[in-house]
């Protein structure tokens, strides 16, 4: 018998949910965040690439384009794909500061998507397993189920697994 995995990609300001084994990948994330929710027990994960920290109405066309309504987009779309709300935590990646040298808050985006999601994290009560946030550089990740291992990799090529 052969297991089938899903391979699904996702872009910016877009979501997805895995139930069973496979990965879920996005790229592009420079000051994006790319966050993960998952089960620790059972095989259902979810994920969204967040672009801005907040969006400008309570119910914008593209949901997952924002942390405030992204992750609330996430978390209610794992527990209907079947996680239980209380297993759920989080991984997440992202929120490089791509304009250096500018240091005006509008354009400080990576570092308000990183406050935002913790934030809006706290607020429902998901713990934080492990992220990798900052610096200059743009990633890719790849989230796997069954292991739970999010995979970076970055622009100048480092790889590592959270």
């Amino acid at each position: 018998m052969v297991d089938e995995q899903q391979t699904i990609r996702i872009g910016i300001a877009e979501g997805a949910i895995l139930t069973g084994p496979g990965t879920i990948t996005t790229t592009g994330l420079g000051s994006c965040i790319g966050l993960v929710l998952f089960d620790v027990i059972d095989h259902v994960a979810g994920m969204v690439h967040v672009m801005l920290p907040e969006s400008p109405s309570p119910s914008p066309a593209l949901p997952q384009k924002y942390a405030d309504t992204g992750i609330r987009w996430l978390y209610e779309n794992v527990l209907e794909a079947g996680a239980n709300r209380a297993r759920l935590k989080a991984k997440y990646a992202g929120g490089s500061q791509m304009f250096r040298g500018l240091q005006t808050e509008a354009l400080r985006i990576g570092d308000r998507n990183i406050a935002a999601v913790a934030e809006h994290l706290s607020q429902l009560h998901i713990p934080i397993v492990n992220f990798d946030v900052g610096g200059s550089v743009g990633r890719t990740i790849r989230f796997e189920l069954p292991s739970r291992a999010l995979h970076i990799r970055t622009a100048r090529g480092e790889e590592r697994s959270i």
